[in-house]
């Protein structure tokens, strides 16, 4: 039966004022239709009791630069699960806190507060030192020069000292090829950080620690729910269209490494580990990009490949990091599937076999100046 001439009209007039809408900058209205769309689409690993995770639809659902291809994560998956894929066990540089389980939490906290961008974005030269007849590179230059620092009765662990630093001082304790990047910001970081530690834990990180409850989450009483109120540096958030979306790098990756270093032998425990994500920071993006895992929008990799600087909490890096964090819990996810009930991974073991594979390679990675990784 044919249309009324009237009810037509009034069809084209509505289907022409829609059309008109976008063509004149409906922007608002076309990315809610992208969003519905990919709200269909997006697949969600299971909840883990991660905050970080939790905070991340807004950003998987919504982006504009960055996506995760799941049919591919699906098939790396299929052959990633029968690698090893280890629990790493961290050992620090030329003997530092072995036996003594306190010295260790103390380091690796103290490194944590500045471990933070060791390539220079100028030159793109990372930092590195030699030391102890050993050549270090990247963080690991880093904690080289801690322990260089104790070895010359230097009291770097110690939270009175850290309040106090001098510029002076860090040029001299980070002597290397070149000056490590943001020696400034890592200065004034040190600085904040230790006034904390001296003021309420007798200077030192490992009274912090103990006086947490031993889980990362634990209704604002657990370690990183504390680490990042108590000490705001860790504080690592970004607001994307209005969401907060919670990252959580260097909180995560200190407790982490305290608990492959320490967890074996019963002197430090993490209740809910399988909470943690990965960390997402400049190189494990590079592996889920390499491997085909994720994508960029063509204007997004010619900013990588040129060394174009991403603004800090531009909707460009938070798309970064938060697809690095998706895509890795759901590739653990995937791997699991494929694995035996006792041999199921948790996501930082994912985050250390990209990292471990990638992290020398001359694939330009995002350069973003930031604090919080």
């Amino acid at each position: 039966m044919q249309q009324p001439r009237s009810e037509r009209r009034r069809f084209l007039r509505g289907l022409g004022g829609f059309m008109m809408l976008a063509a004149a900058g409906g922007a608002d209205l076309r990315h809610a239709a992208a969003s519905t769309a990919s709200r269909e689409k997006v697949r969600w690993p299971k909840p883990t009791g991660s905050p970080v995770l939790d905070s991340l639809p807004p950003v998987i659902e919504n982006s504009r630069d960055v996506r995760t291809n799941v049919e591919k994560l699906i098939e790396v998956a299929g052959w990633m699960a029968y690698e090893e894929l280890p629990m790493p066990e961290y050992h620090l540089p030329l003997g530092a806190g072995e036996n003594n389980a306190d010295e260790t939490i103390d380091f690796i906290m103290v490194a944590d507060v500045i471990d933070t961008a060791f390539t220079d974005f100028t030159t793109h030269v990372k930092f590195q030192v030699d030391y102890a007849g050993q050549h270090w590179s990247d963080s690991e230059a880093e904690f080289a020069c801690i322990k260089r620092a104790m070895d010359r009765g230097i009291p770097i662990l110690d939270g009175h000292y850290l309040a106090q630093l001098t510029r002076p001082q860090m040029e001299k304790i980070f002597a290397g090829n070149v000056e490590i990047p943001m020696l400034d910001e890592k200065m004034e970081l040190w600085r904040q950080a230790g006034a904390v530690l001296a003021a309420k834990y007798n200077g030192r990180f490992h009274n912090f620690i103990r006086s947490c409850s031993p889980r990362l989450y634990d209704h604002g009483k657990g370690l990183v729910d504390r680490l990042v109120v108590e000490f705001p540096r860790f504080n690592d958030v970004s607001v994307y269209d209005g969401h907060e979306i919670k990252i959580y790098k260097l909180p995560q990756l200190g407790l982490w490494f305290l608990y492959a270093g320490l967890h074996k032998s019963g002197k430090f425990q993490i209740e809910d580990i399988h909470s943690m994500t990965a960390f997402a920071d400049y190189i494990v993006p590079v592996g889920l990009r390499l491997m085909g895992i994720t994508s960029y929008s063509p204007a997004l990799e010619k900013a990588i490949n040129t060394h174009q600087m991403i603004p800090r909490d531009s909707t460009q890096e938070i798309e970064i990091r938060a697809h690095c964090i998706y895509a890795t819990a759901l590739l653990t996810e995937e791997i699991n599937k494929l694995r035996a009930a006792d041999n199921q991974i948790i996501i930082p073991q994912i985050d250390a076999r990209i990292w471990t594979h990638y992290h020398t390679t001359d694939w330009p990675h995002h350069l973003t100046r930031t604090i919080m990784y």
